[in-house]
């Protein structure tokens, strides 16, 4: 009987969503979509609402999979002119309702629900913002006093806000994060992220290097030239250690001298004129033989009383924190990664190398897991942190960043604005002649001066060219009020003369535009604004985690 013929399965090719998204998934990954897809992002838009609508745009693109406008505005002329989620048919009608039915096209798979509301009066609504975890706030707003509601709730909610407001050529965000916002999935530069624990090999490891490297001089020359260069330094290693105390090159002369032991090592009467490996260990030697130590970041973390008095409802995060520093306390090292770099090796001999630092990695791995179910039993917490989470957080330990959020400032009449501990650095930053800052100051006052005279500056139909005198007026008055309690509050005093100057010609601007935004200035305004808000809806990366000016007359961005 012949034998049958099978035929072989069909390769599994990639999905619909994975050809979508696949430049976005090759940044942050499956979990970083995930979260995307899962999010809820409230749009309260005011004004000319062009920035709040290309912030959606740039989010709906991505597939952040919940959006919400309110918006009480009708369509008008004006509107058409700048908005490009509109059409000569939605002259009339909703803003909220026609700019959600445009942006949906972009992207079938986002929820997009309009609420043609007052800002006000949707914000009153009791807990209504409590089903969001992110919101976009667009000024100037109605009123400062809900402005200021608005971010003293999120604050108590720990939602995350971003107040943004977009006038002529000039722009500005603000971040708004919890007052702990950690994150784990940072994005190093990847050569900075090689845990190679040379300086405290494992066993398994040093049986590697003494089955590739003993007899080092009696290989032939393929094979000399061919051992992976960790082993190498690990060999030379051993031979410092043994005439120098057992202790390894610590400073930069020492380790100038252990260099050139690596590099006398090789072999140069071959056709390459030298090898390779040696020269990869050679110019590592620098960067890899360094004693562990933890970040500043990753410190903060161990230090934060929510890493050392765990509760049944801390987050997973303060859980796994806590098991790693009593890894770290134990071991005087974090967990191994497990990863390893490219190097000049036989394809065996890499593999076999890279699964010894895998083992070691598990082997941690396993060890950190054991606390954390350990510390889910003696604080009695009702469900387990799954063991994906701990695995990213063991993989990315040293490069932790704790962000300690801050509110926006919101102008106050009745009190002065409170510039916590960046007063002095702001002081100095205003003595800078190509400073930003004068920008945010002007849009301070932009706010406060709008908060009584409640429309934008007013425009003879005449004379376009005119000022409103009232509200620059207004502004200079106020700037003059935020440098003089930058001043106190800083303990600096300066000539003010200049940033005065420069102030003026802003404000002439906001004048001359008379609140209406450019396209091209909130457009890109509102992809600074999406990037920042995929950072944190992602947990990946690092936000910005203050102001973020743009100034479209000089092309220049700055952060406060």
């Amino acid at each position: 009987m012949a034998a049958r013929s099978t035929t072989p399965s069909l390769l599994q090719g990639p999905t619909a969503k994975e050809k979508k998204y696949d430049r976005q998934l090759r940044l942050w990954a499956a979990n970083g979509q995930k979260a995307l897809e899962e999010a809820r992002v409230l749009l309260l838009n005011a004004g000319a609402g062009v920035v709040g609508i290309e912030t959606l745009k740039n989010l709906i693109l991505p597939g952040v999979g919940n959006l919400t406008i309110v918006d009480e505005n009708i369509v008008s002329e004006c509107d058409l002119g700048v908005n490009f989620f509109l059409a000569e048919e939605s002259l009339g009608r909703s803003r909220a309702e026609e700019s959600s039915k445009y942006l949906k096209e972009l992207n079938p798979d986002v929820n997009v629900h309009a609420v043609q509301d007052p800002v006000e009066d949707f914000v009153s609504r009791k807990d209504v913002l409590d089903q969001y975890n992110l919101i976009i706030v667009i000024g100037p707003p109605n009123s400062l006093s809900t402005l200021q509601r608005i971010s003293d709730y999120a604050s108590g909610r720990l939602i995350p806000l971003f107040y943004v407001h977009s006038v002529g050529f000039y722009s500005h965000f603000s971040v708004q994060l919890p007052s702990q916002f950690p994150v784990v999935d940072t994005h190093p530069d990847p050569t900075s992220t090689q845990d190679l624990r040379l300086l405290n090999p494992w066993p398994e490891l040093l049986d590697v290097v003494h089955a590739k490297t003993d007899g080092l001089q009696s290989l032939e020359d393929h094979e000399h030239g061919h051992i992976p260069y960790l082993l190498l330094l690990l060999h030379y290693l051993e031979s410092w250690r043994a005439s120098h105390d057992d202790k390894p090159p610590a400073n930069y002369s020492e380790k100038k001298a252990f260099k050139l032991m690596v590099q006398d090592g090789a072999r140069k009467n071959n056709a390459e004129g030298g090898e390779e490996n040696y020269d990869e260990a050679a110019a590592s030697v620098l960067k890899s033989l360094n004693p562990s130590a933890i970040s500043s970041g990753l410190r903060d973390v161990f230090e934060a009383d929510d890493c050392k008095s765990l509760k049944p409802n801390s987050a997973n995060f303060w859980v796994i924190a806590h098991a790693i520093r009593d890894f770290h306390s134990s071991h005087g090292t974090l967990p191994l990664p497990g990863a390893l770099p490219d190097m000049k090796a036989k394809s065996a001999d890499y593999i076999q190398l890279q699964n010894v630092y895998k083992a070691k990695a598990r082997e941690d791995l396993a060890e950190v897991v054991g606390k954390v179910r350990s510390l889910e039993r003696e604080t009695q917490r009702k469900s387990a942190v799954d063991e994906q989470e701990i695995e990213a957080f063991c993989k990315g330990a040293a490069f932790v960043k704790l962000i300690k959020g801050r509110p926006i400032r919101v102008p106050n009449g009745s009190s002065p604005i409170d510039w916590t501990d960046r007063a002095r650095y702001l002081c100095q930053e205003l003595q800078n002649e190509e400073s930003l800052l004068p920008i945010y100051l002007s849009f301070l006052a932009y706010d406060s001066v709008l908060e009584h005279q409640k429309s934008p500056p007013q425009r003879d139909s005449d004379d376009a060219l005119a000022t409103d005198e009232n509200f620059v007026a207004g502004m200079m008055e106020a700037t003059d009020g935020f440098l003089h309690s930058l001043q106190t509050s800083g303990g600096e005093l300066f000539d003010t003369g200049p940033c005065k100057a420069k102030i003026e010609r802003i404000v002439a601007e906001l004048d001359r535009a008379g609140g209406a935004e450019l396209h091209n200035i909130s457009a890109l305004t509102g992809g600074m604004v999406a990037q920042e808000a995929i950072k944190v809806l992602t947990k990946q990366y690092i936000p910005i985690h203050d102001t973020c000016v743009f100034d479209g007359i000089a092309s220049k961005a700055a952060v406060f």
